[in-house]
C-alpha cells in the first residue's frame, strides 16, 4: 500500500503478504537454518541415518545429503535456495552436499548475529565475497598434487568418501570396483583428461551379499537370447550391433497382391524367407557371432541364426547399443548389407545369466572397453538402494580427483587451517569486512565441530586442540581421528578428499548465503503466503 495525498492506493493483491528488512532476514534465514539442521547429524563416519518416507509410503534410509534433500518436500522459497545447493554441489562434483548446506546454515545463522548489531548486509556480502576468493588462494596452496594413475591415493579419496556409510565391511572392496572402473573409462582428449561417469552401467539386484557386488569389463544387456536352440554362452565373440529390424519390411503405401494358386503363395512365403536368410548369411559370412539388434526379429529369422549358432537379442535399448559400441569397440550399422568385419566387436565372452529372478546377458573380458557395468549385489532392497548412492560418491570423488589433480587432507584439517589463515587475512583488511571475513572463518569451523559432536566427544576441547596444532609448522594435515577422539595427522591415516569438492562446496555455500543475505522484501501471493510462514 503507498500514499497519494493522503489517499491509500492498493498495490498488492488481497491476501497477500509482505514482510521487510530485518523481519524477512530472520525469516529467511530461519528457513535456511532449519533445512541445514536437518542433515547436519548425518556429517562424518558417526553420522546418524534419516527414514524418508514418501507420499506413497515408500521408504529409504540414507545419510547422503543430496538424497534427504531431494526427498524431502520442502515449501519455504529460502529453504528451497539451500535445497539447489545440494544439487548444484551433487551435480558438479557428486560429493560434499552435506558439507555445503552447513557451510551455507551457519554463514547465515552467524551473519545474523552482526545484523543485529547494526552491520549492514551488504557489508558482511563484500566481506563474504574476499573471503570466498582468499579462501579458494588458500586452498590451492595448501593442496597435494598427485598423479591421474596414483592408484593408491585414489583409493584412499574413494574410502574417505565412503567412510561416513553403512558398507564399513566392503569399503575396501567398493573403493576397489570405483577406482577400476573410473581408470577404465578416463579419456585423454587435448591433453585433458575426460571421465563420463554415464558410462558406468550400475546394475542392482538383490541377493547374495555387498561382497559379491563386482565390476564387468564389458556391458550387462538386461535381455534374454531369442531363441532357446541358441548357444547360451560363446567365448571369443564377433559382435554386430545392428539398428534397424530383422524383419520384412512392410510397404510405405497400401499395396494388393493378387494370388490365384497355391504356387503363387509358396512363392510368395518363399521370398519373404530367402529375404531374411539373406540377411542371416551376410551376418555369418562377415564372422558375427552375437547380434545385438535394437528392432525386432522375425520368427523365421531367428530359426536361421539359430540354426547358424549365433547368439541374437532384440529389442536392445539405444543407450546400451552405444555402450556397447564403446566397451567391444563394434559400429553400430543400419543397413545389414553394408556391415563388414571391420565393423564388428570383440569380447573376451558372451553368456546368459540368471541374476535373481532374471535372465541378462553379460557382455565381458573386453579388450580395453570404454564402457563398464557394476553389478550391485545385496540382501535386501534399503541396502542395494544405499550401496548405488554410496558408489555413485566414490565414483564422483575419484572422477574429481583425476580431471583436477589435487587433494586436501579430510577430517576437518582443511576447514580449520583454511579459517586460520583467513582470520589473518582479516586483520589485513580492517574496518567492519574485517568481521564479516572473521565470521567466515569461524562458519568453516562448524565441520570439524559436528565431525566431533556426531562421534559423541566434546567440540569445544578438541577444536582448541586442533587450533593448537594448527599454530605448528606441520600441522596443517592435523584433523580429527574420529575413533580416538583426538586431533591426528589425517594423511597418515589415509583421509584424503579432492580439492575439488571442498573448493566446490564453500562456493555453493557463500553464493547462496550472500542471495539470501541481500534479500529485504519477500512478497508472497495469497495461496502462498501461509506456507511461508
Amino acid at each position: 500500500m503507498a500514499q497519494l495525498s493522503g489517499v491509500p492506493i492498493l498495490i498488492l493483491r488481497e491476501g497477500a503478504e509482505r514482510k521487510k528488512g530485518k523481519d524477512a532476514q530472520r525469516n529467511n534465514i530461519a528457513a535456511a537454518k532449519a533445512v541445514a539442521e536437518a542433515v547436519r547429524t548425518t556429517l562424518g563416519p558417526k553420522g546418524m541415518d534419516k527414514m524418508l518416507v514418501d507420499s506413497l509410503g515408500d521408504v529409504t534410509i540414507t545419510n547422503d545429503g543430496a538424497t534427504i534433500l531431494d526427498t524431502i518436500d520442502v515449501e519455504h522459497p529460502a529453504a528451497k535456495m539451500i535445497v539447489e545447493v545440494a544439487k548444484t554441489q551433487d551435480d558438479k562434483v557428486g560429493d560434499g552436499t552435506t558439507t555445503s548446506v552447513i557451510i551455507s546454515g551457519e554463514l547465515l545463522n552467524l551473519a545474523e548475529e552482526l545484523i543485529e548489531q547494526s552491520v549492514h548486509p551488504s557489508i558482511i556480502f563484500r566481506g563474504y565475497r574476499k573471503a570466498l576468493v582468499k579462501s579458494k588462494q588458500i586452498l590451492q596452496d595448501l593442496a597435494i598434487k598427485i598423479e591421474s594413475n596414483d592408484t593408491q591415493t585414489l583409493l584412499k579419496v574413494a574410502k574417505t568418501s565412503m567412510n561416513s556409510k553403512l558398507i564399513a565391511g566392503v569399503i575396501n572392496h567398493f573403493a576397489d570396483i570405483a577406482v577400476r572402473a573410473v581408470s577404465q573409462i578416463k579419456e585423454e582428449r587435448g591433453g585433458n583428461i575426460l571421465i563420463d561417469l554415464d558410462q558406468i552401467q550400475i546394475i542392482k539386484k538383490e541377493g547374495k551379499s555387498l561382497l559379491d557386488t563386482n565390476l564387468i569389463e564389458g556391458i550387462i544387456v538386461d535381455k534374454e537370447i531369442v531363441h532357446p536352440m541358441m548357444p547360451k554362452s560363446l567365448r571369443n565373440a564377433k559382435i554386430a550391433l545392428v539398428s534397424s529390424s530383422l524383419e520384412v519390411e512392410k510397404t510405405e503405401f497400401d499395396a494388393e497382391i493378387r494370388i490365384q494358386t497355391p504356387d503363387q503363395i509358396n512363392k510368395f512365403l518363399e521370398e519373404e524367407s530367402n529375404m531374411l536368410k539373406s540377411r542371416v548369411n551376410k551376418l555369418k559370412d562377415v564372422g558375427a557371432n552375437v547380434v545385438f539388434c535394437q528392432k525386432g526379429i522375425d520368427d523365421k529369422a531367428q530359426n536361421f541364426l539359430a540354426q547358424e549358432n549365433i547368439i541374437t537379442i532384440r529389442r536392445v535399448k539405444r543407450s546400451d547399443m552405444e555402450k556397447l559400441a564403446r566397451a567391444t569397440g563394434a559400429k553400430i550399422t543400419n543397413n545389414i548389407f553394408e556391415v563388414t568385419s571391420d565393423d564388428l566387436g570383440k569380447a573376451g565372452k558372451v553368456e546368459e545369466k540368471k541374476i535373481a529372478d532374471d535372465n541378462m546377458i553379460f557382455v565381458s573380458e573386453c579388450d580395453d572397453p570404454k564402457a563398464v557395468s557394476i553389478l550391485i549385489r545385496a540382501g535386501i532392497e534399503h541396502v542395494v538402494d544405499e550401496a548405488e548412492r554410496i558408489l555413485n560418491d566414490a565414483l564422483s570423488v575419484v572422477k574429481a580427483a583425476i580431471e583436477i589433480p589435487y587433494v586436501l587432507p579430510g577430517g576437518g584439517a582443511s576447514e580449520i587451517e583454511l579459517a586460520k589463515r583467513l582470520r589473518a587475512y582479516a586483520r589485513s583488511i580492517g574496518g567492519r569486512e574485517q568481521l564479516a571475513i572473521e565470521i567466515y572463518a569461524n562458519a568453516l569451523e562448524i565441520i570439524p565441530k559436528t565431525l566431533v559432536e556426531n562421534a559423541g566427544y566434546n567440540p569445544v576441547d578438541l577444536i582448541v586442540e586442533l587450533r593448537s596444532k594448527h599454530e605448528s609448522e606441520s600441522g596443517n594435515s592435523y584433523g580429527i581421528n574420529i575413533d580416538s577422539g583426538k586431533p591426528d595427522n589425517m594423511e597418515n591415516l589415509g583421509i584424503i578428499e579432492p580439492l575439488m569438492v571442498l573448493s566446490q562446496a564453500i562456493q555453493s555455500a557463500t553464493e547462496v548465503a550472500s542471495m539470501i543475505l541481500k534479500i529485504d522484501d519477500v512478497i508472497a501471493a495469497s495461496g502462498l503466503s501461509k506456507s511461508h510462514e
